[in-house]
């Protein structure tokens, strides 16, 4: 396997191939400014849960560097890791359902609670029909990630794969550690 493009998000700012990105904001605005500056055309992005959000620049900003955007594909697979599953959201939506007398459940916010939304925004947004998993693990294991992948990639039908850990307790605790890789 080969790393084509890379790119580490936290609060504090971006590094893309070993480069640090120019920005102003930090921790959630990041991920806005971001949007803006790099990416502006899916007013989607303002829908996302943070997960999403932070995921979805992730990809844009390395498909971007490789030059392959939206270039539909059945050989890419989407792969992802993380510790705190959706919990950024989940609390969100508990708030909505916590309390009899101010029950307001919100299926805006429902959808958000599942993971592996993210692996299927970037899918959807790229156009890949290849393997889009998002797996919860205990810690940041990169044994268990590297095995994992090596798996996915025995379906002979698998060539490249957006994968790596995305992790976001809460809005303004997050970090994406994101590879383009081929074989």
């Amino acid at each position: 396997m080969t790393t084509k493009q890379w790119v580490r998000i936290t609060p504090e700012g971006v590094v893309l191939n070993g480069e640090r990105l120019t920005t102003t904001a930090q921790g959630a605005a990041l991920l806005t400014e971001l949007y803006r500056a790099r990416v502006n055309d899916y007013p989607k992005f303002f829908k996302m849960d943070e997960l999403s959000k932070l995921g979805f620049i992730a990809s844009e900003l390395i498909l971007q560097a490789d030059g392959d955007r939206h270039q539909d594909s059945e050989d890419r697979a989407v792969i992802l890791f993380n510790r705190s599953s959706s919990i950024c959201n989940d609390r969100k939506y508990q708030k909505t359902i916590q309390y009899a007398e101010d029950y307001f459940p919100s299926p805006a916010l429902f959808v958000y609670t599942l993971p592996n939304i993210v692996s299927g925004e970037i899918a959807i947004r790229n156009g890949y029909y290849g393997e889009t998993m998002f797996y919860v693990l205990d810690e940041h294991d990169e044994d268990l990630m590297r095995a994992t992948l090596e798996a996915s990639f025995l379906d002979k039908s698998t060539k490249s794969a957006i994968c790596g850990w995305l992790d976001c307790e809460d809005k303004d605790h997050f970090e994406a550690y994101i590879c383009l890789i081929e074989i």
